[in-house]
């Protein structure tokens, strides 16, 4: 940071106009000498609305980032810069000498931190994740998801979707004390039509298929995939699923359904349950998208490749095993889920049990 040799001139200045102390070349020197010369410590301060100098400067000498609260209120007030002085969370260093801390305090650009967006993620985890922040409320973060009316202000050509699950692009997002929900959401939402114009449009209207169901398709495949090259054959069992009009059958969709009473393991009662998600019981594309698919997914939902499968059952490692009659898919079943060995120390059902007799 760049030494500011007015306010440097200015402070010797008002020290000897206003003779407030006995010596300016004491203060001077107090400006321009760092706390800790040449350390590489830092330190994350949040400056809070209406903290007085008092406060502000004996925070700053707890962080051990200044040594003398009294002269660097005086500073401030000499330059007056607590004026200036803005609200945020600030990365300050006991190398920085106080002139250069100030510096930080009145530039208004607070610290950054990242919200990491991950493919297949729904709007509830991504929440989750940015209550770890405490600077956007998941509460104002899902109102905005579910709100029509701010839903329409984001540019989606008619018709706009009811939720904006789906549409909030995996990426990582830096935001801070000044960012606001609705300045996030429309980043992630702006994000996505990097990744879906005119051609994506093109070519879903040539699958017969809306926006809004090829993403709910992507979604159900982001949920799915294990294994990223698999995705275009995923993407192939559920397009020849629905062309034959069988229903889907995809457990991601029905956990959606259920998600606020979701525990990790779905019952044969959550099978039957009678939400829009529900694809054992529905037929044809759940009501939405399930999770927020990425690029990748995306392509696949566009563009599956050409195959008879009907069916895939886990191998338990990412990977699955593809056929394309419901003997072969039974076979599969028996030999790669019901077979404890094929499953064990790789399913999620022996993983519980083994978590559950330890406790």
């Amino acid at each position: 940071m760049h030494l500011n040799k007015r306010l440097i001139i200015g402070i010797l200045f008002l020290l000897i106009v206003a003779g407030s102390f006995g010596s300016a070349g004491s203060l001077i020197s107090y400006a321009l000498s760092p706390a800790q010369p040449g350390s590489t410590s830092s330190v994350i301060l949040e400056v809070r609305k209406n903290a007085g100098p008092g406060e502000l400067a004996q925070l700053l000498s707890s962080k051990g980032i200044i040594t003398s609260p009294s002269l660097f209120v005086w500073l401030g007030r000499l330059t007056r810069q607590w004026r200036r002085v803005k609200v945020g969370e600030y990365k300050l260093s006991p190398a920085l000498n106080p002139v250069q801390v100030f510096g930080v305090i009145t530039s208004g650009i607070s610290v950054s931190h990242p919200l990491v967006v991950r493919e297949g993620e729904n709007i509830y985890e991504i929440a989750n994740e940015l209550s770890r922040y405490a600077l956007i409320t998941t509460e104002k973060f899902l109102e905005l998801c579910q709100s029509a009316g701010f839903i329409k202000t984001l540019g989606f050509p008619d018709p706009a979707p009811e939720t904006l699950e789906g549409y909030l692009f995996p990426d990582t997002y830096f935001i801070n004390r000044t960012t606001t929900a609705e300045e996030l959401v429309r980043k992630m939402v702006k994000r996505f039509f990097a990744v879906w114009g005119q051609k994506e449009e093109i070519r879903a209207a040539e699958l017969r298929m809306s926006r809004q169901q090829i993403v709910t398709l992507a979604s159900i495949i982001e949920k799915e995939t294990g294994a990223p090259s698999e995705r275009p054959l995923i993407s192939s069992v559920f397009h020849n699923r629905l062309s034959k009009r069988m229903r889907l059958q995809s457990d991601p969709t029905t956990i959606y359904g259920i998600w606020e009473r979701y525990q990790g393991n779905l019952r044969k009662s959550d099978l039957t349950a009678n939400t829009p998600y529900n694809t054992y019981t529905i037929p044809g594309l759940p009501k939405g998208p399930i999770s927020n698919p990425g690029k990748a997914s995306l392509q696949a939902a566009l563009f599956p490749v050409q195959s008879e499968y009907l069916f895939f059952v886990s191998h338990n490692d990412g990977t699955h095993e593809f056929t394309k009659t419901f003997a072969e898919h039974g076979k599969a079943v028996k030999t790669f889920q019901l077979d404890r060995k094929a499953r064990e120390g790789k399913s999620w059902r022996d993983l519980k049990k083994s978590s559950n007799s330890s406790n």
